[in-house]
């Protein structure tokens, strides 16, 4: 049965609150502006239900399956809540002193050094807010770079195997993207990037692996072939779940990368939750970095305030601040109380699990949907639904009759350059029960597509809203919640 909405529970008379009487003499605001702010009234059982209801209702992580691609909906330990949610940290406000911060500044300091170890590079910033922003600090460091050394360099070379925002980051720092190809096993192939490699060219942004799932293997051939001419290579860290403990990028050539602590490092991000994107560079872009950097003074020279950390505003080349105050704080705190308590080791054997669950489901479904790369690959498979299209049924329906078997849909369509996309991220905390029961459920749609198309059309069928018309609602989005029916 759908649920009621709260205006259509109203009941008039009905609270769910007492206030203490005014101390003040009240002030009738009008008759047009109690109808303007009508809300609905409960009694505090009602909304309980209510809430509780709607909670059941809806897909999470906790819940079940949850194979969401490149947007990884990992899941987040439960300690990490406790951590980010201590007193200490949750009662800090950034304007106070560092001497009353330095477990805070500590945090981060650490954190800091613990990804410039995973990954190789020099330095860190923690401020950028998400993936796409970091990758945006990354790509303006770069602009920055060439102006300092009086080089005039505006294009930016961007494969057809990216992440969607990198053409965007690329504008917004007044670059020109222009595309390079993948060759026929996804790859980025180093002779064509050889032909369009020049002088003129400032980055060459750089999924590895790539949105196919697919490692790099030329990635030092890459970089070297770009440094020959100068320019620097970008590396969009989003899929750096895939290999860490097993490989550091800025060993493969690398000047630049943004790290999804959101992704890698356990924080979930759908659903518009806070993410984390810092970024990390070579000691030629340090100097670059977004201020302030969290610096460790040395023992003996701790200043008047005695804190032994402290945040570095003196940056003169700094490209500035790219986020108010200090990052996602709370993010941090998950971020780095995951990779405390999993080590080294457990953070390797984290990223290799990844890598054999996204396998296991491409053993399992390769004969039943068109694999349009036979290569293996990492934490995520990409599948194509094109061999159902002769039945009517498209990959849009096998997404919606998943969540009749009670699992979330992975993305779909993305990326781009496979037709009918299916990209399958199952992560690494996934049982080999919940990856069978998930196999299961794509065979038996496959089966249906070619005995009852019609169900997979018209899907999903038991959930409590049925298939939305989706464009109607991006165009025509109706959020009068206030008006009652």
């Amino acid at each position: 049965m759908p649920e009621k909405t709260l205006f259509e529970l109203s009941s008039p008379g009905r609270q769910a609150w007492s206030l203490p009487k005014l101390d003040v003499p009240p002030i009738d605001a009008g008759e047009s502006a109690r109808k303007d702010n009508e809300l609905p009234e409960l009694s505090e059982v009602d909304v309980a239900r209510h809430f509780t209801r709607l909670s059941v209702m809806n897909h999470h992580v906790d819940k079940g399956f949850y194979p969401l691609g490149s947007c990884t909906m990992k899941y987040n330990p439960k300690v990490n809540e406790l951590a980010c949610r201590m007193p200490g940290f949750t009662g800090l406000h950034p304007l106070e002193p560092e001497s009353l911060t330095q477990g805070a500044l500590r945090l981060m300091y650490e954190l800091a050094r613990m990804l410039e170890e995973i990954t190789g590079f020099d330095a860190v910033s923690l401020e950028p807010a998400a993936g796409a922003h970091g990758e945006l600090a990354g790509i303006m460091m770069i602009r920055k770079y060439f102006e300092k050394r009086g080089e005039q360099r505006d294009v930016v070379l961007v494969p057809d195997s990216a992440h969607g925002t990198n053409p965007a980051s690329v504008t917004l720092s007044g670059f020109k993207p222009v595309q390079i190809k993948s060759n026929a096993k996804g790859e980025i192939d180093p002779d064509e990037l050889e032909r369009a490699c020049s002088t003129c060219v400032a980055c060459l942004m750089v999924t590895n692996p790539n949105t196919l799932g697919i490692f790099e293997p030329e990635a030092k051939r890459i970089c070297d072939i770009m440094h020959k001419q100068g320019s620097l290579v970008y590396l969009d860290g989003a899929n750096l779940n895939s290999y860490v403990g097993v490989h550091r990028p800025a060993d493969a050539g690398f000047d630049v990368m943004h790290i999804n602590l959101h992704k890698t490092f356990s924080t979930p991000h759908g659903g518009g939750g806070p993410g984390s994107g810092p970024v990390a560079v070579t000691k030629a872009l340090e100097p670059l970095l977004p201020k302030p950097v969290v610096k460790r003074r040395n023992q003996g020279t701790r200043g008047s305030s005695g804190a032994e950390y402290y945040l570095d505003y003196s940056r003169p080349d700094s490209i500035g601040r790219v986020m108010g105050f200090h990052g996602q704080f709370a993010v941090l705190v998950r971020a780095y109380t995951y990779i405390r308590m999993l080590g080294a080791a457990g953070l390797k054997d984290a990223a290799e699990n990844a890598v054999l669950n996204a396998n296991y489901v491409r053993a399992g479904l390769e004969d039943i949907y068109d694999l349009p790369y036979k290569d293996r690959s990492l934490h995520e498979v990409v599948f194509s639904g094109s061999n159902l299209r002769e039945h009517g049924v498209k990959t849009l329906d096998v997404a919606k009759r998943l969540l009749d078997y009670g699992m979330h849909a992975p993305t779909i369509y993305f990326p781009l350059i496979v037709p009918e996309a299916l990209m399958i991220e199952p992560t690494e905390t996934e049982s080999r029960e919940s990856l069978d029961e998930f196999i299961k459920a794509m065979k038996q749609i496959a089966d249906e597509a070619r005995t009852n198309p019609d169900i997979l059309r018209r899907a999903p069928v038991t959930t409590p809203v049925r298939r939305l018309d989706e464009a109607k609602a991006s165009r025509e989005l109706d959020v009068n919640w206030g008006t009652k029916s």
